[in-house]
C-alpha cells in the first residue's frame, strides 16, 4: 500500500508539476524536426529522482523501527 501511495504521489508531481516548471528545466531536451519530435526530461527526472530517493529513505526509516 505504501508503494502504491508514493507512485500515485509521484504521478501527481508529475502530472502538476508543469505548473511549477518540472519538464521545462534547463537540462530537458526537446528537439523538433518536422512532424518529428523527440522529449528528453533529464533535469526533471534527476530531481524527481533525487526527491523520491529522499522520500523512500524516510518512509523506510520510520517503518523499520
Amino acid at each position: 500500500m505504501i508503494l502504491g501511495a508514493v507512485l500515485f504521489l509521484g504521478g501527481v508531481i508529475v502530472a502538476f508539476g508543469s505548473r511549477f516548471g518540472l519538464g521545462r528545466l534547463p537540462g530537458d531536451f526537446a528537439m523538433k524536426s518536422g512532424n518529428t519530435r523527440f522529449y528528453f526530461p533529464l533535469a526533471t527526472s534527476i530531481i524527481l529522482s533525487i526527491v523520491l530517493t529522499v522520500v523512500l529513505n524516510l518512509a523506510m526509516r520510520f517503518f523499520n523501527k
